[in-house]
């Protein structure tokens, strides 16, 4: 159902079962598969696809330019995956050619009330950023990790898998999965053990990924402290995840309890 108020380019791909608010506007070369609910007063353009069963709120903004000096209007992707909330006055802008060309959003996540996801950004499944939440460019978020509000997350930082962010916290540095953080500037206090336990870890792989952590940063020097990890813990799931985080390439330093 589209309203008669919308603004529907006939380039457009809208499958079915597609409802449409008034005075929303779709360019192009916007494709959105079935279920997907976009309500009133939202825009949607550039190269996006936009997939099935999401709900879009007033006056989000998707696929619209990248806040990016160096974007010359090259052709570029936003793609977003399904069953997500987009609250309103979310912002998303798809990639540029300097960073790969392609922003993507994975499933089931929830964005709440201006929240901005900026150009190259990867944000994973089941990721909640609360009110206020800007992604800056070539930022990765890993599945399940949440946000809190009015924290902001500087470009090319990584925020692990379930990881949490305490709010008003400026994120500079790379967050482990499972690990939480919050501060001024974004200091790790330890592990996300509810959070853990929520999803039904078992309690034997969070207690040796607990045991790890306390090793991994028992101090500053972490290329020494994780060689002399033992490979009983290594070969933990949840401990192999965290170290393979750390050993990346990177461009921001780890998160440590030590950060400034």
């Amino acid at each position: 159902m589209i309203h008669e108020t919308a603004i529907v380019d006939p380039k457009a791909k809208l499958s079915d079962n597609i409802i449409v608010g008034p005075y929303s506007i779709i360019g192009p070369n916007v494709e959105i598969l079935e279920g997907t609910e976009i309500q009133g007063h939202v825009n949607i353009t550039g190269n996006t696809k936009i997939g099935s069963n999401n709900k879009i709120y007033p006056f989000a903004s998707l696929g619209n330019d990248p806040q990016d000096l160096k974007y010359k209007n090259e052709k570029t992707q936003l793609i977003i995956g399904n069953n997500n909330k987009i609250r309103e006055y979310v912002t998303i802008n798809p990639g540029t050619e300097g960073g790969g060309g392609i922003t993507r959003i994975g499933n089931n996540c929830l964005f709440m009330v201006s929240s901005h996801i900026a150009h190259d950004c990867l944000v994973g499944d089941n990721v909640i950023l609360a009110n206020n939440v800007p992604l800056g460019g070539h930022a990765h978020v890993d599945d399940g990790a949440i946000i809190g509000g009015n924290s902001a997350v500087q470009q090319f930082t990584r925020v692990g898998k379930y990881a949490m962010i305490g709010g008003m916290c400026g994120v500079v540095r790379d967050v482990i999965p499972y690990g939480i953080a919050h501060g001024n500037r974004s200091i790790l206090q330890g592990l996300n053990l509810i959070g853990l336990r929520r999803k039904n870890f078992p309690n034997k792989e969070i207690l040796e990924l607990s045991d790890a952590y306390k090793q991994i940063f028992k101090n500053e020097n972490l290329t020494e402290n994780l060689s002399n990890l033992s490979n009983e813990l290594k070969k933990n799931k949840l401990v192999s995840e965290v170290v393979s985080f750390i050993e990346k390439d990177k461009k921001r330093p780890i998160c440590t309890p030590f950060s400034k």
